[in-house]
């Protein structure tokens, strides 16, 4: 099978998995869905509020020491076989424009489209069209990863509720029509920053298309084109000039030069070589492997020491990970001082006013009461236990009074450490959590 076939199939796979997986629910929490609506990030079935991302920096670490190590071991392997832009340029320029409306040939992405006559005028008319359309859902399934769907079609009953919403899946879809009909893979070579970064990422090691210039011969030297026909090569050299590698290349580059940062690993040049090559019985000169393996004659080594740290580091990510989501709290505690710092009863208590933001994470019903550490020296007011529902919020006014006078300092108010302690009366030691609050207590000429 081609590598042509290859990247559909996968396309098409890839294309399957991120339409259905904002679909996919685990104990009603979607699998992946940052969702500004209701201020909750959604990961595995696991659902984080917005004070619990601390797992997203971990995500974020694997993600891109991911990519460098599979830059590193396959090049621009994921440019060429699962980038979205790739995906998106391959349905308009390969189904749509060569398949559907036969406006072009697969084999030839040199060769631009002749719109002189009418018919093909209103064939790339119609193509942009039906790109047009494919952008609109594209656009309204990268939604779905913000809005889950049936929140998503429900707002969509209620435009003038969900303006936004609107103009950010008609924007996203513009921008897909100008980048993959206008911009094209220009996008990949002046836009994307990837492809700047990939040259220093690459070794002797890394795979990627490379054309054999021990059997085919050296095309380019200095950068330069002096080989333009087969009769100029040695005997010994085996391109035919044929230049089949050159015209089917959607970046319009020449793989015999070597590498350059247009590449993306499509490997289209490989099948186009492995063809010519095939009918004359001989094995194709651009082939996917490693500078040591086809040029060098050497073994690739991929547990090289750069690699190992990649590895090592995306395997203490991924523990750091599952320690941080398996501590999930079963509630959520914020504490907020008001405006007023303290105030000072009967000229001895001083008391310090607190809001407490309280959500319930779990399943349950449950009933929380809060206690303090230092009983001896303060004492909770008017607060009492009260009961909470599944992934209900409530907010409650904690006061915090001294016991007794306190002679701290005559110059300046002292902030005093206080450590309270909220847990579920039906399960103190599993569902607690501490806080430590500051008590501002004030300097002694402040009383009478």
């Amino acid at each position: 099978m081609s590598y042509a076939k290859k990247r559909y199939i996968n396309f098409f796979a890839i294309t399957i998995f991120t339409f259905c997986l904002p679909f996919i629910t685990i104990n009603g929490n979607q699998i992946l869905l940052l969702s500004f609506d209701k201020m909750q990030f959604h990961f595995l079935g696991l659902a984080f509020e917005m004070q619990e991302l601390y797992i997203m920096p971990f995500l974020l670490i694997i993600l891109f020491i991911g990519i460098f190590a599979m830059t590193s071991i396959a090049g621009r392997v994921w440019c060429g076989w699962a980038c979205p832009q790739t995906i998106f340029r391959v349905i308009y320029r390969d189904l749509i424009e060569s398949k559907i409306f036969n406006l072009r040939k697969i084999s030839n992405k040199q060769k631009d489209i002749n719109y002189s006559t009418l018919e093909n005028k209103i064939k790339k008319i119609l193509s942009i069209g039906l790109f047009s359309i494919l952008s609109l859902i594209i656009a309204s399934n990268f939604m779905w990863y913000f809005i889950p769907p049936k929140d998503f079609f429900t707002y969509l009953q209620n435009p003038n509720d969900h303006v936004f919403m609107y103009m950010f899946i008609i924007t996203v879809a513009l921008f897909l029509v100008y980048d993959i009909i206008f911009t094209k893979e220009h996008f990949c070579t002046y836009v994307c920053p990837y492809s700047r970064i990939q040259s220093s990422l690459y070794d002797d090691n890394t795979i990627q298309a490379i054309y054999n210039t021990n059997r085919g011969g050296e095309i380019y030297k200095d950068s330069k084109k002096v080989i333009f026909k087969a009769k100029d090569l040695n005997k010994d050299n085996e391109c035919t000039t044929c230049e089949a590698c050159v015209t089917v290349c959607p970046t319009h580059i020449d793989i015999r030069k070597g590498l350059q940062v247009e590449c993306i690993n499509c490997l289209e040049c490989v099948d186009a070589c492995t063809n010519v090559m095939g009918k004359l019985s001989k094995k194709t000169l651009v082939d996917w492997g490693s500078t040591n393996s086809v040029l060098k004659n050497r073994k690739s080594k991929h547990f090289t020491f750069k690699n190992i740290m990649y590895y090592l580091s995306i395997v203490i990510c991924i523990i750091l990970l599952v320690i941080s989501t398996s501590k999930k709290e079963h509630f959520l505690l914020n504490v907020n001082k008001t405006t007023n710092l303290y105030e000072i009863k009967d000229n001895k208590f001083v008391t310090n006013n607190y809001i407490l933001t309280i959500q319930n994470r779990t399943k349950n019903d449950y009933t929380f009461a809060l206690k303090i550490e230092d009983n001896k020296t303060f004492e909770i007011k008017r607060f009492k236990s009260f009961n909470l529902k599944p992934n209900q919020r409530v907010k409650k006014v904690l006061i915090l009074k001294t016991k007794k006078r306190l002679f701290l300092s005559d110059l300046k108010t002292t902030p005093i450490k206080v450590k309270i302690i909220m847990y579920a009366k039906e399960d103190p030691k599993e569902i607690y959590k501490e806080k430590y609050l500051s008590f501002i207590y004030p300097r002694n000429d402040a009383f009478k």
